[in-house]
């Protein structure tokens, strides 16, 4: 009798230490898509510049669904959405994973435009400056078709005053994705940021956010893509 109460024990201690080993740098991906009656849903993730598939599901009347992985670290992972109705424009929500619990909700005919996510700090950083960014970009679409008019084009004046104006949008976002490097070094965001949205930003600025991201970030993924890429341009 004792003997089976000391297997029991070990087995026991055995099966928690087995679960905190996995749950430690697993990432629990779990939402819903509002509407989706049909569909199959892929976990992805870029590796060796590859577009790879980590883990499908396959969805029939109810729209909820569950992934679960290791990551060493935070990393951009993808969901993407093979409806059945043919068509393959706005099918992938993009967002920074990392260990943890994370829930991604949204809706079927809206999946990758009006998105919910919580559960992440990598993806919280990343979310703040695509808000930010948005502003930039609307402003320079509103500039360009401005002078798409039939009126500004006769008027070369007007259209070199919109021109400075883009010109301006363009410093003022670039400034801001810098400034946005400077001051969250303790992101692993960061570097992500920096090689796909200021990567054409002059490369001193560049190579000061580098020096400026913690040994971590640095280390990571994007910090060492970010490292080759300056290394490449200096």
């Amino acid at each position: 009798m004792m003997k089976q109460i000391l297997f029991v024990l070990l087995v026991g201690v055995t099966v928690l230490t087995s679960c905190e080993k996995s749950t430690e740098n697993t990432m629990n991906v779990s939402g819903n898509i509002k509407g989706l009656k049909k569909g199959t849903l892929y976990l992805q993730q870029f590796k060796d510049s590859t577009l790879a598939t980590l883990d499908s599901l396959e969805i029939k009347g109810d729209g909820t669904f569950s992934f679960s992985t290791e990551v060493n670290e935070p990393e951009v992972f993808y969901l993407y959405l093979k409806k059945e109705d043919n068509n393959d424009i706005n099918d992938r929500i993009t967002f920074f994973g990392e260990s943890g619990d994370i829930v991604i909700n949204t809706s079927w005919n809206t999946f990758d435009t009006n998105v919910d996510i919580s559960g992440s700090k990598s993806h919280e950083k990343l979310l703040e400056f695509y808000d930010m960014a948005s502003k930039f970009n609307i402003k320079e679409l509103t500039l360009v078709q401005q002078a798409s008019t039939p009126e500004l084009q006769e008027d070369s004046v007007a259209l070199d005053s919109i021109q400075r104006l883009i010109n301006q949008n363009t410093i003022s976002r670039y400034r801001y994705a810098l400034n946005f490097g400077l001051n969250n070094g303790d992101s692993y965001a960061t570097p992500y940021i920096m090689i796909t949205e200021a990567r054409e930003a002059n490369p001193k600025y560049l190579d000061s956010i580098y020096k400026g991201l913690t040994p971590k970030v640095a280390a990571s993924k994007y910090g060492k893509e970010f490292k080759a890429f300056l290394d490449e341009n200096n």
